[in-house]
C-alpha cells in the first residue's frame, strides 16, 4: 500500500483533520507527522495510523527551523511516500522543502490561513517570500477557502494552475450528526447554564477559539462591556489564551477580570454544550482560512455574528444564518449584538437555516471523498 505523510506543526492541528486520517487509512497508509503531545497518542489511537514526532516552533527560528527540516528529510528518505500533505504555515514550509529534497513526486500544502495578512514592515516582507517559496516546492496548493485562493493569486504566491479548492470549503468539513443539537437533553443543559450563573431570561453570546487579539477578543470584550450596561446577557470564552505570542491588550484584561457577565470556561475538548445552549457565536477574526467553529456553531443552531473576512463570509450570508460586520469595529460588534436580541423572530429564522446550511454544503464525508479523488489523480497515466 503507497504511503502518505500529513504534517502539521503541533499535533492539535492533526487532530482537526478527525475522521479524514482514518478514511484515507483505508486506502493508503497514512502517517501522522508533527510535535508532540498528549494529543498525539490519542490521534494514532482514534485514526488508527502511524505518527511521528519532529518538533516545530510556531516562530521563526533558523536553528530549530534546521533540525526539523533534517529530521523530516530522514524520515522522507527512510519512508518513500508517494504523497506528502502539510497543513500550517511552519510545517508547510518545512515540510515542502524536506520531501523536495527527500524527492517525493507529489508534495501538497493546505492553507488554512495567512498570518501574514496582518504583518507589516519587514516581517511581512519576509513571510510573503517564504509564503512564495512553500508554494513553489509544492506541486499542488490547496486554499480551504475561495476567499483565501483569491488573495493568493492577488498577492502573487503562486499561479491558477496550481491552486485547487476542495468543495465550496474547509480543510475537514463537518460531522452534522456528532454537531446536533438534539444530542443534548434540556436539562442537561440546564444544569451546566446553573453552574455557570446563568440565568433564563438570559441572552448568551459565546465565542469559541484561541482568546489572542488576532481573533478580535480585543474588540469583542470592549463591545460586550458596552451592551451588557443596557440588556441581561452573558458572553461564554470558549478557549485557550497564548499571552507570548499574541496577548491581550491590557485594558481588555481589566474588563475581563471586572465584567461578572463575562465568563471564561478555558479550552474544551467538547465544545458541543456551549453551542447548544448559546444564541449567537460571535466571531469577530481579523484572518482566517475556513473557520471550524463557524461550521459547528450553524450545525448546532446556532447563528453567527462574523467579520467580512474569506472563510467567514462564505460560510455566513449576511441577514440569513447570521450578520457579516467591519473587521476591528467595536460599534459594529455592538450593533450586531443589539440586532440579534431585539429582533426574536429574525434571530429564530436564522438558528434554523443555520443548521440547514451547513448539512447540505460542508459534511464532512463529501470532503474526505473529494480529498481522496486529488490523491487518487495521482495514479493516473
Amino acid at each position: 500500500m503507497k504511503k502518505i505523510v500529513r504534517i502539521t506543526t503541533i499535533p492539535d492541528s492533526l487532530g482537526l483533520l478527525g475522521g479524514q486520517l482514518n478514511f484515507i487509512n483505508q486506502y493508503y497508509e497514512v502517517i501522522g507527522i508533527s510535535g508532540d503531545g498528549p494529543s498525539l497518542k490519542k490521534i494514532r489511537e482514534s485514526e488508527g495510523i502511524r505518527t511521528e514526532v519532529v518538533e516545530m516552533t510556531r516562530t521563526i527560528s533558523p536553528l530549530k527551523d534546521l533540525i526539523a527540516l533534517y529530521k523530516l528529510y530522514r524520515i522522507l528518505k527512510k519512508e518513500h511516500p508517494h504523497i506528502v500533505h502539510t497543513h500550517t504555515p511552519k510545517a508547510g514550509t518545512i515540510g515542502m522543502i524536506a520531501a523536495k529534497l527527500a524527492g517525493v513526486k507529489h508534495r501538497f500544502h493546505t492553507v488554512a490561513g495567512l498570518p501574514l495578512i496582518v504583518a507589516t514592515g519587514p516581517k511581512r516582507v519576509l513571510l510573503n517570500l517564504v509564503e512564495k517559496f512553500t508554494y513553489k516546492c509544492a506541486t499542488k496548493v490547496y486554499p480551504n477557502s475561495h476567499g483565501l485562493k483569491k488573495i493568493i493569486l492577488n498577492e502573487g504566491f503562486t499561479t491558477k494552475e496550481k491552486l485547487h479548492v476542495i468543495g465550496l470549503g474547509s480543510s475537514n468539513g463537518i460531522n452534522v450528526e456528532y454537531f446536533n443539537p438534539k444530542l443534548f437533553k434540556k436539562e442537561q443543559l440546564e444544569n451546566l447554564k446553573q453552574n455557570l450563573n446563568i440565568k433564563d431570561k438570559e441572552f448568551i453570546f459565546t465565542f469559541v477559539g484561541r482568546l489572542v487579539t488576532d481573533k478580535g477578543i480585543n474588540e469583542l470584550v470592549e463591545a460586550f462591556e458596552i451592551i451588557s450596561k443596557n440588556h441581561d446577557v452573558k458572553l461564554i470564552l470558549v478557549g485557550w489564551r497564548e499571552e507570548q505570542l499574541d496577548p491581550l491588550l491590557p485594558i481588555t484584561e481589566n474588563i475581563l477580570k471586572h465584567n461578572k457577565n463575562i465568563i471564561q470556561v478555558g479550552h474544551q475538548h467538547d465544545v458541543r454544550p456551549y453551542f447548544a445552549f448559546a444564541n449567537v457565536l460571535v466571531f469577530p477574526s481579523y484572518r482566517e482560512g475556513f473557520p471550524n467553529v463557524v461550521m459547528q456553531a450553524g450545525a448546532m443552531e446556532v447563528p453567527s455574528i462574523v467579520t467580512d473576512i474569506n472563510g467567514c463570509n462564505e460560510i455566513i450570508t449576511n441577514g440569513e444564518n447570521g450578520l457579516i460586520i467591519p473587521v476591528k469595529d467595536v460599534s459594529a460588534i455592538v450593533n450586531a449584538m443589539e440586532f440579534m436580541i431585539q429582533n426574536s423572530e429574525i434571530h429564530e429564522t436564522m438558528r434554523l437555516k443555520s443548521r440547514e446550511i451547513i448539512v447540505n454544503n460542508y459534511q464532512h464525508t463529501y470532503i474526505w471523498n473529494e480529498l481522496l479523488k486529488e490523491y487518487q489523480k495521482t495514479e493516473q497515466g
